[in-house]
């Protein structure tokens, strides 16, 4: 609704935007790898005991996996409010949620 301020957001090309999703695609996999990698290694035992996890590495990946989030959209926030603020003076967007 930025119609409503007298600015519109600049449409993006095909190319634009196929460039945009990629990266998109690229930063969750790379978030994807690191949360498996450190959850796995901080929470699974490098020797097998059972074929499924037991209780105690269940409960152990989730508050692992519960805080790599938490963690991550903190340091999301911050870095959109320091984008903002950065961007606020010379009148641009930060570039985020786009």
């Amino acid at each position: 609704m930025s119609f409503l301020f007298g600015g519109s957001r600049p449409q993006l090309s095909s190319a634009e935007k196929i460039a945009a999703a990629e990266t998109e695609v690229e930063m969750i996999s790379d978030m994807f790898n690191r949360l498996s990698q450190s959850c796995a290694k901080k929470c699974i035992p490098p020797e097998y005991r059972e074929p499924d996890l037991n209780k105690g590495e269940s409960v152990c990946l989730d508050r692992c996996v519960s805080k790599f989030f938490e963690v991550n959209m903190k340091v999301s926030e911050k870095m959109q409010g320091e984008a903002a603020q950065k961007g606020g003076a010379g009148g641009g967007m930060g570039g985020f949620g786009m």
